[in-house]
Formats: C-alpha cells, sequence, structure tokens
C-alpha cells in the first residue's frame, strides 16, 4: 500500500474513493488512523482493535471487532472470516458508515439504509445461517443489561426472551402455543427497523482529522 502515500491523483488513491465513495481526503484520513492502529504494518489483526480504549468498555465490542474480518462485509459476495485485513479492506468496511449525500436519489439513500442494515445484521447473525436467533440475540441483550451492572444474568437473560417474543409477534404475527419462532431473518430485521433513520445515525465524521477516533 505504498502508492497510498502518494498524491491524491494516484490510480490506486482513484480505484478506493470509486470503491468506497470516500473522497481523497477522507482516504488520507483513514489511512492514517489504520497506520497508528497497525503500528505501521500493511495488515490489522484483532489484536490490534484490542489496544482501541473506547472498544473496551463497549458491551458489543466482540462483535464490532469481528465485523472487520467478515468477508460478507467486503462486497465481494464471500462467506466466513479473515485473520488478518489490508487498508483496502479495512476501507471498505468503514465505507459502511459513510453518511450518504445530500444529492442522492431516494432509490441510492434507498440502498444505502439496505446496506447498513445488512452489516448490522450481520454482526449479530455470527454464525452465517442467515438469522438472528434467541441466543445470538439474548446475547446480545444480556451483555448491553449486565455490563451496567444494574442487572444479573438472569433478570438481563428473562428481558431477552420476552424481548425475542416481541420481535416474533411483530415479525409474524399471531403464533400459536407449541410453534417455535427460528429467529429474525434479513426480511424480519428490515421490517422490525421500518421508519429508523439508519443512514445518519451510522455513519463516520470527519470533523478533525488529527483528532478522529475509531469506534468510539
Amino acid at each position: 500500500m505504498g502508492a497510498l502515500q502518494s498524491l491524491p491523483g494516484h490510480p490506486e488513491y482513484i480505484d478506493l474513493a470509486e470503491q468506497t465513495g470516500f473522497s481523497f481526503e477522507q482516504i488520507a484520513v483513514l489511512h492514517k488512523r489504520f497506520k497508528q492502529l497497525s503500528h505501521n504494518e500493511e495488515i490489522l489483526r484483532r489484536a490490534h482493535f484490542n489496544e482501541i480504549p473506547d472498544l473496551a468498555c463497549n458491551p458489543i465490542r466482540c462483535q464490532i471487532i469481528e465485523a472487520f474480518f467478515d468477508r460478507r462485509n467486503f462486497r465481494q459476495n464471500d462467506e466466513g472470516t479473515v485473520q488478518e485485513i489490508s487498508f483496502e479492506e479495512f476501507l471498505v468496511v468503514m465505507s459502511h458508515f459513510r453518511p450518504p449525500s445530500m444529492h442522492m436519489t431516494e432509490e441510492q439513500r434507498e440502498n444505502i439504509r439496505r446496506e447498513k442494515l445488512r452489516f448490522l445484521f450481520n454482526m449479530h447473525d455470527t454464525d452465517n445461517d442467515g438469522t438472528i436467533t434467541l441466543e445470538e440475540y439474548r446475547h446480545v441483550v444480556e451483555e448491553l443489561l449486565s455490563r451496567s451492572g444494574a442487572l444479573g444474568k438472569e433478570t438481563a437473560k428473562s428481558i431477552a426472551d420476552a424481548a425475542m417474543l416481541e420481535v416474533a409477534s411483530i415479525s409474524v404475527g399471531h403464533m400459536e402455543p407449541d410453534e417455535f419462532y427460528e429467529g429474525i431473518t434479513f426480511d424480519h430485521f428490515l421490517k422490525l427497523l421500518n421508519g429508523f433513520e439508519i443512514e445518519s445515525r451510522m455513519n463516520i465524521r470527519f470533523l478533525n482529522m488529527d483528532a478522529m477516533t475509531l469506534c468510539k
């Protein structure tokens, strides 16, 4: 990636800009951050993300880190995970957080919304089976609730189970007592978050190039 240190007019900069939608300046900011995280190596590993102070106390730290090593997020129609990522892969994953442009068409905005929601769905579909199961959902809710210290594991588990039943009723409607809810599919996920403005909430702000932090 030595070419990334050259002037913004370099063809590799242009390719990355076209692939991710980032400007040359934004790519330069993220490349600087990549170098900081990797200690000037050409690759990032999970251990590098574990060194980010702001992630240490995040209840879904594991899901955030794994998202960077999930092939589903590389826009290559691939599956599985990798042990290390290059700057290009890092940039592609970060592009899921890129805010929509004011000049986008409604179709483009909808595509970005769907892509962001797919990214979030993948974070919680940890076994890549196309559904967020009760166990996966319970784990996230338990982590979010019990990490605060206000609730114990059993209480958090009960809340997670009740929340999943509510999700089931919204997703598939009335269920018989003997019916089993297998989990949240991506279509159900879209239905649950209908009307939620993910486009502007899930983004990176390029306000201060020197002070920018990752996953704060």
